[in-house]
């Protein structure tokens, strides 16, 4: 009897789920080409490997609101972050405000450049054609564009011709594959599309301040905190600046 129930119980741990090693990131989709370019570094050092998920903040948020077993969530805005930490799914102790970012208008390489302020003629620009963005009411880049739009005092007339995208770096795609003349994205996002030209850049006192907060989740493995501590350092700090983003203030 007593074999058996020694059997038993090592059959039951070989079918226990251990979690694997590594660090899993849930990171907002205009990341995508810093963090691939941060994270091998990370890996090298440390040996250790690191996995991103790349979608819309909102989209994250929710997934790790349902048990999804992020290690380290980075969102475009505070807002969604502020969500995961009143319900207790972020170790609050590490959240850390990242980097910071602004907006671009956008357009094909050859666009000719204007200066986007109160009064630009963005209808005539468009030409009949629809503005790419994020989600307007969902995703940040979305939120912050449409700031940007109304604090222009240009959401009015051109709400009819935006064609919303599930996240920044579709709306980015749009643009760069002709199938919509003009877009709003981040800085960092035309950086890395060769396919777009800025057409100009929205001044920051059109919309609220741009941040990336990160954080721990309540579930994160051991190697998450070593992660999150290599993202603020001075080798991933200058590839995020050589990719457009820039430091928070303070």
């Amino acid at each position: 009897m007593r074999c058996l129930i020694a059997v038993l119980a090592l059959c039951a741990l070989i079918a226990t789920p251990v979690r694997a090693e590594g660090v899993l990131v849930f990171a907002a989709a205009s990341l995508k080409t810093a963090l691939d370019a941060i994270a091998p570094g990370f890996e090298q050092e440390t040996g250790h490997k690191v996995t991103v998920s790349y979608a819309a903040s909102s989209v994250l948020a929710r997934q790790i609101q349902v048990g999804a077993p992020a290690d380290l969530f980075i969102s475009a805005n505070q807002d969604w972050m502020d969500v995961l930490q009143s319900e207790g799914l972020i170790d609050t102790a590490s959240r850390v405000d990242l980097m910071s970012n602004g907006l671009v208008l956008i357009g094909a390489p050859d666009a000719e450049s204007a200066e986007i302020e109160v009064g630009f003629d963005l209808i005539t620009r468009l030409d009949g054609g629809y503005l790419a963005m994020a989600l307007v009411d969902a995703v940040p880049a979305g939120i912050y564009g449409k700031a940007a739009l109304q604090g222009l005092g240009l959401w009015n007339d051109v709400q009819g011709q935006i064609a919303q995208t599930d996240n920044v770096r579709a709306a980015l795609a749009l643009v760069a594959t002709g199938a919509a003349p003009l877009g709003i994205v981040y800085r960092s996002d035309a950086i890395a599309e060769d396919r777009v030209g800025v057409v100009g850049t929205i001044p920051p006192k059109h919309y609220p301040t741009i941040v990336y907060p990160a954080a721990l989740t309540t579930a994160a493995g051991p190697d998450a905190r070593a992660f999150l501590t290599y993202l603020q350092g001075d080798a991933a700090k200058s590839e995020f600046l050589r990719q457009g983003f820039s430091l928070p203030e303070g």
